[in-house]
């Protein structure tokens, strides 16, 4: 059998008779930027819990780096680089006070390492963390997670606090770590942050898996809300036949209309009009779902 670093087999989770997680199997692989994505209340965090044995499955096992998950769990905690949700810790703590201590106690942590991942992220490490706004504490669960070059980290919502510069920071790190054949498995909201930096994303849906898609098949998944406004007359037949769209609607000079996927032939059909205004909007993971997989809350 292939070695995977993380394997779940019909993991499943119940508090009380409600189902967290339900018969959920996956394999990640060595090296990859695998991402986890679903909405709020999916079990995104229950699953990383489960991984590192912080919650028992009720149902199936998980194995990760090839130690099983309810027996070996210390073992696992020590060797993942874990981020959960929340990152928070003693209020009188600074950044660098926390950081020094997880070098002693991690050993052969090079805090060389620790500065540049510091700069990178632009995170103030001098300030207590009872004083730092969220994002500034999230920055410095980054770093932890980060300094001890662990084979795979398990990172939960990371950018979820984050500025868009310091997300792109982030990227810039996890593709480094997948470039030195590190593995990183990590929770979003995103389709967009997932389209961009995973190699394969797993999709959950109130605690069901409904898919894995590779990173090219998430992004024909590209779904936006686009209202174009132009400076004459345009006629219906100009985008009536273009592939990709839906919902389509012409009112004076205003056309309306939602992107399926690749939006390629509609930029060539707008270039030869004058536009003199465009708004695009992505729309929420939920709409997502409802269109591609026919999950939801308006699903039948």
């Amino acid at each position: 059998m292939r070695y995977m670093v993380i394997r779940t087999e019909n993991l499943t989770k119940f508090f009380g008779r409600q189902a967290a997680v339900r018969n959920l199997t996956l394999d990640v692989e060595p090296g990859e930027i695998f991402g986890f994505l679903g909405s709020t209340g999916a079990g995104k965090s229950t699953v990383v819990r489960m991984l590192l044995d912080i919650v028992r499955p009720s149902v199936g096992r998980a194995l990760v780096l090839g130690l099983d998950s309810r027996r070996n769990g210390l073992e696992i905690r020590k060797k993942v680089g874990y981020l959960p949700s929340a990152f928070s810790a003693n209020p009188g703590t600074t950044g660098a006070a926390l950081l020094r201590y997880l070098e002693q106690l991690r050993g052969g942590v090079d805090y060389d390492d620790v500065v540049q991942l510091a700069e990178q992220l632009k995170a103030d490490l001098d300030t207590p963390f009872g004083l730092l706004k969220p994002a500034e504490r999230q920055k410095i669960g980054i770093i932890q997670a980060f300094m001890h070059r662990p084979e795979l980290l398990i990172l939960d919502e990371p950018t979820r606090l984050l500025d868009p510069h310091t997300q792109d920071a982030f990227s810039r790190l996890a593709q480094q770590a997948r470039a030195e054949g590190r593995t990183i498995f990590f929770t979003s909201t995103s389709l967009t942050e997932m389209e961009r930096l995973c190699d394969r994303t797993a999709i959950i849906h109130h605690g069901e898996l409904i898919a894995i898609e590779r990173g090219v098949q998430l992004r024909s998944r590209a779904l936006r809300h686009v209202e174009m406004r132009f400076a004459g007359p345009i006629a219906a037949e100009t985008f009536s036949r273009l592939p990709n769209l839906k919902d389509l609607r012409l009112e004076d000079n205003t056309v309306r209309c939602t992107i399926l996927g690749d939006p390629d032939a509609l930029i060539k059909a707008v270039s030869q009009f004058r536009v003199t205004n465009f708004i695009s909007q992505t729309p929420s993971l939920e709409e997502v779902l409802l269109q591609y997989y026919g999950v939801g809350q308006n699903a039948a």
